[in-house]
């Protein structure tokens, strides 16, 4: 068994809610085993305060959170990645960034939890929504068999992992 440690940038737009929750997420889940990165093609420069009460009501360290541009992760000395995925929402016409290079790519669309509109709870619940999505998709990731899978294997198991829309959905689980 490998113990090489698996790392992952999470993409999107902002920078501000999905990509921090997924950092979040993967950084709990994968632990030991993936570390996690996130950042924006613009980032807003602040993580959007709904992301930081979501996850603190969850017990999570929120201190890594911070809206960053992906360059940072493009120059001499930033960690060599794995894996890329853009979590940012195709079907709100949202511009995706793409990671130039080498690492497997996926795209895992979510909703953009900071677009949302109407009361705070329902604001509240389109970023419980998005931590719900983001969560059943890195749970099935991080129990790949990365070691046993080849690369034409685990790429199409990412694309599927992405295409998952409800922890029910028996295809990938």
């Amino acid at each position: 068994m490998s113990d090489k440690i698996y790392n992952v940038l999470f993409l999107c737009t902002g920078n501000s809610a999905r990509s921090i929750i997924a950092e979040a997420i993967l950084n709990r889940l994968g632990q030991g085993k993936f570390k996690a990165y996130s950042a924006g093609s613009q980032p807003k420069g602040e993580v959007h305060p709904y992301t930081l009460q979501l996850l603190k009501g969850m017990n999570y360290d929120t201190s890594f959170a911070r809206s960053k541009n992906w360059d940072e992760f493009a120059v001499p000395g930033s960690p060599q990645l794995d894996f890329v995925f853009t979590v940012c929402d195709n079907a709100a016409a949202e511009a995706c960034p793409v990671w130039p290079g080498q690492p497997m790519t996926a795209h895992w669309g979510v909703p953009d939890p900071a677009a949302a509109e109407g009361t705070d709870s329902e604001k509240h619940f389109a970023f419980a929504e998005a931590y719900r999505m983001l969560n059943h998709r890195i749970s099935i990731f991080v129990s790949l068999p990365m070691t046993s899978l080849d690369k034409l294997s685990l790429q199409k198991r990412l694309a599927e992992i992405g295409a998952t829309t409800d922890a029910a959905n028996p295809e990938v689980a």
